[in-house]
């Protein structure tokens, strides 16, 4: 069907030509199954050293929503849950994923998308004995489903107060690599490993065919967790799919060159429509900005 203009996101376009490239030049070689070949080492490897964390664990799956649902399921008791923002990919996309593992999502109300430590305070509060579900894990996104960034002033704080009251930190990173290559951003990969338990870095939205590398930091939840994996369907048979990609990606800095112009050409995008009188929902520094066109723009 025929377009003038096409507004879709991501997954409309296919992969980076070095990605094709890396995948056809490896499609020959035999590897061992299952995440255990060369190429996902490969990646693990130039992973850790970007986070300069080489105590990290690593593992690949294909999408951000089996991303959540098998972290979150690894990480929670049956009567334990997660405190996310009411615009979280969690509750809102994903086909009540994480409840359907049998874990309660507490949403609290966000106008851009952020969590605050006193917001995440005031749910643990609420919840004083076993009459209720136990908050467990805090849910954070970077970028947020609005497009908006947590700066790292912010992430301190909520890792202190996740830390003081017992919480585990967890970050959805499908859209890390445009959060971290933003105007304003002012963290790195390091940074992200230093004050989160465990993350993921989204491929599928940065260049990938499709892929998302969870990294686990928290030595705690380390244990067994590629029964989870195998458990939930992701334990991909020929893994290496995955980690060619990423090495690809990580081998030099094709994951922000590639964040970089998503981004660049969002706000070209993004100053048109505002030269043209329309307004924003909010204002972003990343490459998701969403434009309010139901209107006639206003003249100037």
């Amino acid at each position: 069907m025929p377009y003038r203009y096409l507004f879709f996101n991501d997954y409309s376009e296919g992969a980076h030509p070095r990605i094709l490239n890396a995948l056809n030049k490896a499609n020959s070689t035999q590897e061992m199954g299952y995440g255990e070949d060369g190429f996902c080492a490969e990646a693990t490897r130039l992973l850790r050293a970007k986070l300069d964390n080489e105590r990290a664990q690593v593992h690949f799956v294909s999408g951000g929503t089996q991303a959540n649902l098998i972290t979150l399921a690894s990480m929670l008791k049956p009567f334990e849950s997660v405190i996310a923002a009411a615009t979280a990919h969690i509750n809102v996309h994903e086909a009540g994923a994480v409840e359907a593992t049998g874990h309660k999502i507490h949403n609290v109300p966000s106008l851009d998308g952020k969590l605050t430590p006193s917001a995440i305070q005031e749910v643990v509060s609420a919840h004083t004995d076993e009459h209720m579900v136990k908050p467990r894990v805090v849910f954070l996104s970077q970028a947020t489903e609005l497009g908006t960034i947590y700066t790292k002033t912010e992430l301190e704080a909520i890792s202190k107060v996740c830390r003081t009251v017992g919480l585990f930190l967890y970050l959805d990173g499908a859209r890390l690599g445009s959060a971290l290559a933003s105007s304003g951003a002012d963290m790195t990969l390091s940074d992200i490993a230093q004050l989160t338990d465990l993350f993921y870095i989204g491929g599928t939205k940065n260049g990938l065919l499709l892929g998302e590398a969870i990294v686990i930091v928290n030595p705690a939840l380390q244990e067994n967790f590629r029964y989870h994996l195998k458990q939930r369907g992701a334990l991909l048979a020929k893994g290496r799919i995955l980690g060619i990609q990423f090495s690809e990606l990580f081998r030099d800095d094709l994951f922000f060159e590639i964040a970089h112009h998503a981004n660049d050409m969002a706000q070209i995008l993004s100053r048109g429509i505002e030269a043209c009188g329309y307004t924003f929902l909010v204002k972003t520094p990343t490459n998701q900005i969403f434009p309010i066109l139901l209107y006639a723009p206003v003249q100037k």
